[in-house]
Parts: C-alpha cells; structure tokens; sequence
C-alpha cells in the first residue's frame, strides 16, 4: 500500500523541524486509508470473537461457579469478575496484534516507513502517529465491549466505566510501546513465536482475569502481580465494579504510566536504529 504522506513546505526540507502534533496529522491520510481498507478483516477478532468469549467464560461457564464477593474481588458473580479483566486483556492482544507483523511489515516488507522518512517526517512522527492509530483501535474495540455490557448490570457506578475504560487504553499502550521497539529490533518474523508463546499467552492466563492471582500461591501471586496486564485487570475490574482501593489503583497507573513513558524512548530509538543509524 503506498503511503499518503503530505511533506508540506515546511519542516526539515526547510531546515526546521515539524513539530509531533503536525507530523502525526501528515500522516492522518494514510493511517485513515489504512483502516478504511482493513477494518472488515478485523471485525470477527476485534468485536465478535471477544464478545463470544464472554458470553462462554462469563454465562456458561459462570453460571457453575458459586459467587463469593470475598473470593472474587468484590464481584457478586463470576461473569461481573472475568469481564472486566477479559477487557484489559483484550487491549493487550489488540495493542500486540497491531505492533508485531504490520510493525514488521512497513520496516521489512513494504518498506512504506523509508517513503515516510523521505519526507520531513522522522522516525519520532512515524512512531507517534502508528501508536496513535493503535489507540483508536483500542478505543474501538474497548468501547465496544464497555456499551455492551451496560445493560447486564456489571457497572457498579455511572462514572466507574469512564475511568475503567481510560485504564484499559493506558495497559493497552503500555503493552502497544514495548512490543513495537521489539519489532523495530526484530529481523525475522519467527521471533514472534516466541513473543506469544512465553510472553502473550502466559499473560493471558495467569495474570488474574480469568481467576483471582491468590489461587497462584504467594510466589505466583507476586509474579502475576509485577505484570503490567495484572495491573491492567486490577484497574478495570476496581472502576468497573466500584470496588476501589485508592492507594492500589494509584500504584497501578503510576506503574502503567511509567512503563508506557519508558516504552515510547524504547519504541523510538529501535525505528532510529534500524532505519536511521
């Protein structure tokens, strides 16, 4: 796919530079061109899969499962524990999915970032404006999730999902910064394999969506809970439920927050070396 980049008058071909804000909206064009072609593809694994999964973890599977608000964190069910961990964890897969292969695909294969580069654009506005993308998709595929659920009751407050949806984008973009310098680094494909494998899937299932992280034993417990998707899972259930212990939720964004601040230098300076140096 050719990139529609807008170089402009202005920026380095002047002897300036753009600023961050103008060099992602050059690049507003191709990112919209981009969806517009891929979104029908990403509908099952975006919207339906998920939701379906809810419906079997959440329902079926909930409804063998005795509640106890002691045992699970506040929850009166075990469909209210698990859906608002399975969000937060959606947003890793969905920030993942979008930082590997097509990461991979405009460095390796389409080489469409080296047209960019041509451009005033730098490896810090290619970056900004990728990552930017992976936040409407995260914002799409989240809000999805959060207005179907409204009518089952999950919510214990009006303002709760609000905040708990702002969580889920922040682990979201906190995975989304790590896992593209690692494709910015990355020379083969195969080293994905290993990425899900011992990194994605592991998450997934131990990280306290699916169960409360005390089942893991005291050592599993603390590994789970260095995780940035337990912090993820912590947030969005605590908000969604409105059962929140302030000090917890505090540590919680203030480590997602910092993960994702120290991603953006790691995300920025791998495209700087691969492309650049």
């Amino acid at each position: 796919m050719a990139a529609v980049v807008s170089a402009g008058p202005t920026g380095a071909a002047s002897g300036g530079r753009l600023t961050l804000f103008d060099g992602i909206r050059r690049q507003t064009d191709y990112w919209t061109v981009v969806y517009q072609r891929t979104w029908r593809g990403s509908v099952i694994t975006s919207f339906v899969s998920p939701l379906l999964y809810v419906l079997a973890m959440g329902v079926l599977l909930g409804g063998f499962i005795e509640a106890d608000p002691d045992v699970l964190e506040g929850a009166t069910s075990y469909f209210d524990f698990v859906v608002p961990g399975l969000i937060a964890a959606h947003a890793m897969q969905t920030a993942v999915g979008e930082t590997t292969y097509p990461v991979m695909g405009m460095i390796k294969w389409q080489r469409i970032y080296d047209s960019m580069l041509a451009t005033p654009l730098e490896c810090r506005d290619l970056v900004a404006a990728h990552l930017s993308f992976v936040l409407f998709r995260l914002a799409t595929t989240c809000g999805v999730y959060m207005l179907v659920l409204a009518p089952f009751g999950v919510y214990g407050s009006w303002w709760g999902p609000f905040v708990a949806f702002a969580c889920q984008l922040l682990v979201g973009m906190a995975f989304a910064v790590w896992v593209y310098g690692f494709s910015a680094r990355l020379y083969s494909e195969e080293g994905y394999g290993i990425l899900f494998r011992l990194g994605v899937f592991p998450l997934f299932l131990f990280s306290g969506a699916f169960f409360p992280v005390s089942n893991l034993g005291t050592v599993g417990e603390w590994i789970a809970r260095c995780t940035p998707l337990w912090h993820g899972v912590n947030l969005s259930r605590m908000f969604a439920l409105d059962n929140v212990t302030w000090w917890v939720a505090a540590v919680n964004v203030a480590y997602l927050a910092l993960l994702t601040l120290a991603g953006w230098f790691w995300a920025v300076s791998g495209l700087e070396k691969r492309l650049v140096s």
